[in-house]
């Protein structure tokens, strides 16, 4: 696992191809309960590159000195998340 926040990564490899691979990540809270936003890429051997682009958002709990993953929630496309921010931003102004 990962002894600091800012080691967490999503990036995946097995062999020598990088199967998911991050692009940016946001931290949205630290502390023994830590929740993070990645925005990443999964590889497709089947045409030989780079998928759309997602996002995840992952909760990661601190215990013994290592963060260790809790639970993901995948954004699958730009829609769901515009869907998202319409939601929280409509729960944030009533």
């Amino acid at each position: 696992m990962f002894e600091s926040i800012d080691d967490i990564t999503i990036n995946y490899e097995e062999g020598d191809v990088l199967l998911v691979k991050e692009l940016d990540k946001e931290i949205l809270s630290k502390g023994a309960w830590t929740t993070i936003v990645f925005k990443y890429q999964d590889w497709s051997p089947k045409n030989e590159e780079y998928g759309k682009i997602k996002y995840t958002i992952r909760r990661y709990r601190k215990l013994n000195g290592e963060y260790q993953q809790k639970s993901k929630f995948n954004i699958s496309s730009p829609d769901q998340a515009r869907k998202l921010i319409t939601t929280l931003q409509k729960f944030l102004d009533e």
